[in-house]
């Protein structure tokens, strides 16, 4: 029996509906600014929707328009982001921010093929902005999308490839209304995560688009869609120190280059240490350990890697210098970031690193490591043991 298609009108007709009915009640759809939508996709990048709300608000409170992020300090905006991972995209929206200001007199561009050209802003970026901000009628086309599009054509192909996403940008923009492109596409990304799930089983006969799903019509809903293998990921061990001298705690910052670039650390390196030999280590970067205690194991997954770490936990002797060439005063710099993020958007000295920090160990007080250093989720079980 041949499958029913839905006319691209009753299509939308009927997604739209569905979507006036369950839409999702999220915070950057209160008022979908520019800017609101721009902060939201960029976040929502890899990350969960839930997980997102509290740091969009909190991102906004201290950075409220372009303005505000093109002016931004580099460990203001870094600390708005701190848990979100992924931190090369916070660097491109403020990049973006400051192209915006100095090339678009701080008013972001209304159509994709110009925001195209803003760091940081691809294809589905671009298009998202461009629909639901300025109504352009362009298909805001991401995983959401290509998994709905794969189940209701069968697309029998690697759907992560280009020509699956061209086919799918061609034929939701056929089925695209001539207005409301915005909602069409919100509407979509409503279904896949809601009905059209990616894990456990799609909730098909609340799909207001069953009627014409060729994967629901032959009971191939699981087979869609299709992917390459996934690549092994590589495994890492490494032993992290939590060094405690004169009541502040030893951080650095890692290179402006490579995984987690440019953000702080507590002291690590490769390998799973003996006690002795972390000792050594701790003496090689200038303290003199008074006491060691072993900490639980953590394990933290990057999107090719996987670190595999033990802990050890050091107190130093105070009173024992540490070579100035491998150490460096904290700035006693208390910028207010926590008020910053709650309040209002604050000026504060940049205080970013220079070349010649890296590497380099700067003890803070927990205050500060609280309030200043953008501290990866990867040490999260480590810096949760400090008190």
């Amino acid at each position: 029996m041949n499958m029913p298609e839905l006319h691209p009108g009753d299509f939308s007709m009927q997604l739209l509906r569905w979507y006036n009915t369950h839409r999702r009640s999220l915070p950057w759809r209160e008022d979908p600014t520019p800017y609101h939508v721009w902060i939201s996709e960029i976040m929502l990048q890899q990350t969960r929707v839930e997980a997102v709300k509290d740091y969009y608000r909190r991102f906004l409170h201290a950075l409220p328009d372009i303005a505000a992020l093109a002016q931004a300090p580099e460990d203001l905006y870094m600390k708005c982001w701190e848990g979100l991972g992924y931190y090369s995209r916070v660097r491109n929206l403020h990049k973006g921010a400051i192209q915006i200001m100095e090339e678009y007199h701080g008013v972001m561009p209304d159509n994709s093929q110009e925001l195209l050209k803003i760091a940081g802003i691809g294809p589905y970026t671009a298009a998202a902005i461009a629909s639901i901000a300025f109504g352009e009628r362009i298909p805001a086309v991401d995983g959401n999308l290509l998994r709905i599009f794969a189940r209701l054509t069968e697309y029998n192909g690697n759907i992560k490839t280009d020509a699956a996403k061209k086919s799918a940008s061609a034929w939701f923009l056929e089925h695209m209304p001539s207005l409301g492109a915005g909602d069409f596409n919100q509407a979509l990304m409503d279904l896949g995560a809601m009905i059209c799930i990616p894990n456990g089983t799609p909730l098909c006969g609340q799909c207001p688009l069953n009627i014409c799903c060729h994967a629901f019509d032959h009971e191939t809903i699981q087979t869609y869609p299709m992917t390459a293998p996934k690549k092994q990921r590589t495994v890492e061990d490494r032993t992290v120190f939590l060094i405690h001298d004169d009541m502040k705690i030893a951080i650095r910052k890692r290179p402006a280059r490579g995984l987690l670039a440019g953000l702080y650390e507590f002291p690590n390196t490769e390998g799973h240490l003996l006690e002795k030999e972390a000792l050594r280590y701790v003496q090689s970067l200038g303290f003199s350990p008074l006491r060691i205690k072993r900490l639980p194991e953590a394990k933290h997954i990057f999107t090719h890697k996987e670190w595999h770490m033990i802990g050890y936990e050091i107190l130093a002797d105070e009173l024992a210098p540490v070579p100035s060439s491998s150490y460096m005063a904290e700035n006693d710099l208390e910028l207010p970031l926590t008020d910053a993020i709650r309040q209002k958007p604050l000026q504060v000295p940049d205080a970013a690193a220079s070349p010649d920090e890296c590497g380099k160990i700067r003890l803070v007080s927990l205050k500060s490591l609280k309030e200043q250093y953008s501290l990866p989720s990867a040490f999260r079980v480590y810096r949760s043991l400090l008190q």
